[in-house]
């Protein structure tokens, strides 16, 4: 990358370019190529395929006991007089996945404030779509696992994977209109309101009320400290951790915790944008700019940095450092512990004629299509919504089942369902591994062969 200059430096020092855009042989191999691929749209989705195809192939391996040990092994944490212990994947399930489910806050506090889901008119037809593609697979689930020991995995079928379906999305984009992307956002943000509901109603354990009284104390505390326009983010982090423990001794799963902080992350910046840029504008205009100590600026440089941060909402700033982590580091961690299951014989055998495992792939893969295409074809037969500018109901019945691929939070689903039954887990496993590639092939090849984008404004009469 060329060096930017301002457009009145005449003689000023131009700004030094980074590591990554020098011409260095490591820059220009690995570099830029492996910040390319984290930029792709699709980069999240393959690092959750990978990370899951090693989970198979390591329990699968001759080292295969080994998976089960690493993940068993306990670790402990002790505050004051609270110790907690629980195995790794546990900390994975119940810790790390809480930012998962705080991004997941996050997106949904953006996309109401500022997003798709700020138009009613918008967010009908995806939102009645989404409605449609959970009743149909839990009950399609329910029917087939009626009154049989896997009974309670009734949501596993109920959940879609965003990262996934976007990612095949994006392959096959080629094939579709840009309006079926916020179309299949929506749907799965929808869908993750109503799975977060599912674990917080149905699959947490018996309730403290104590805990859950102190939980939103410390919530109230939080929003108090936000209107007394505290903005020291340690405060907040402090209060977020103090708020989940709360909620992990409440009862209630305690990602429930993540997904309430995210949506109270404030969506408006502190400082007003015009007011930074003045700021800005004066700093740079009493700036030495050949000072003989390189920190003469250093005070005025470090109040416009505090400033200019405030200028962007705390949410924004949340999102923009978390997301990565959660895309590339915590979702292929939750994979790797979670996707693991032997495939042999016996296990696909026993799986052929499961229930649980039949309930699961039916439920995704013919559930989530149909019921996400028929709520769809309601939604615009009684005008409550229409189809996305372009789209055919070739692109509707693709991304449908897209919706099949439920694999991060079904697999959440499904350890909180089936906690200490191995059989009914891997059975579950089977099911949402098997129907997630079916989804997604089945998805990409209908919008492969939909055709090219309609119209750019579907007739209200369609």
């Amino acid at each position: 990358m060329p060096d930017q200059e301002h457009p009145d430096a005449g003689t000023m020092a131009s700004l030094r370019s980074s590591f990554s855009s020098s011409d260095r042989a490591i820059a220009r191999r690995l570099i830029r190529p492996l910040q390319s691929f984290l930029d792709a749209e699709a980069s999240g989705a393959i690092l959750l395929l990978v990370a899951a195809v090693l989970a198979l192939v390591w329990i699968n391996s001759p080292v295969g006991d080994t998976y089960e040990r690493f993940w068993a092994t306990e670790a402990s944490l002790d505050i004051g007089g609270f110790h907690l212990t629980e195995t790794l994947q546990l900390w994975v399930n119940d810790g790390l996945m809480t930012l998962f489910f705080f991004v997941v806050g996050l997106e949904i506090k953006r996309e109401v404030t500022t997003g798709e889901l700020r138009d009613a008119r918008s967010v009908a037809m995806p939102a009645i779509a989404a409605l449609g593609g959970m009743l149909v697979p839990v009950a399609i689930y329910a029917v087939m696992n009626a009154g049989g020991a896997g009974s309670r995995g009734w949501g596993i079928p109920a959940a879609t994977d965003i990262a996934f379906a976007v990612g095949v999305l994006t392959i096959a984009a080629k094939s579709a209109p840009r309006s079926v992307r916020p179309f299949l956002l929506t749907l799965a943000i929808v869908d993750d309101i109503g799975a977060i509901l599912l674990i917080a109603i149905f699959y947490s354990k018996g309730i403290s009320l104590n805990a859950l009284a102190l939980a939103g104390g410390l919530i109230i505390l939080m929003v108090v400290a936000d209107r007394l326009h505290i903005r020291a983010m340690p405060v907040y982090v402090v209060l977020g951790i103090a708020v989940w423990i709360a909620t992990f001794e409440s009862g209630i799963h305690p990602t429930i915790a993540g997904v309430v902080l995210g949506l109270l992350a404030p969506a408006r910046p502190f400082q007003p944008s015009a007011g930074v840029s003045g700021e800005a504008q004066r700093v740079a205009d009493l700036t030495d700019d050949d000072p003989d100590d390189p920190d003469d600026n250093a005070p005025a440089w470090l109040y416009l940095s505090r400033i200019s941060r405030e200028a962007v909402s705390p949410l924004a700033r949340a999102e923009s450092v978390l997301h990565p982590w959660t895309s590339f580091v915590i979702v292929p961690i939750f994979a790797l512990a979670n996707a693991g299951i032997e495939l042999s014989r016996d296990v696909i055998s026993a799986g052929l004629t499961s229930a649980v495992t039949l309930g699961v792939a039916l439920g995704l893969v013919v559930g989530k299509t149909v019921g996400i295409s028929v709520a769809s074809w309601v939604a615009v037969r009684t005008k409550l919504g229409r189809l996305p500018a372009g789209a055919t109901w070739g692109h509707i019945v693709g991304v449908a089942a897209l919706g099949g691929i439920g694999f991060t939070v079904s697999l959440f689903i499904a350890e909180l369902a089936f906690r200490g039954d191995q059989e009914q887990l891997d059975a579950a496993k089977l099911g949402i591994l098997f129907a997630s590639v079916l989804a997604g092939v089945i998805g990409y090849l209908i919008l492969r062969v939909a055709g090219p984008a309609g119209s750019e404004e579907p007739p209200d009469d369609q």
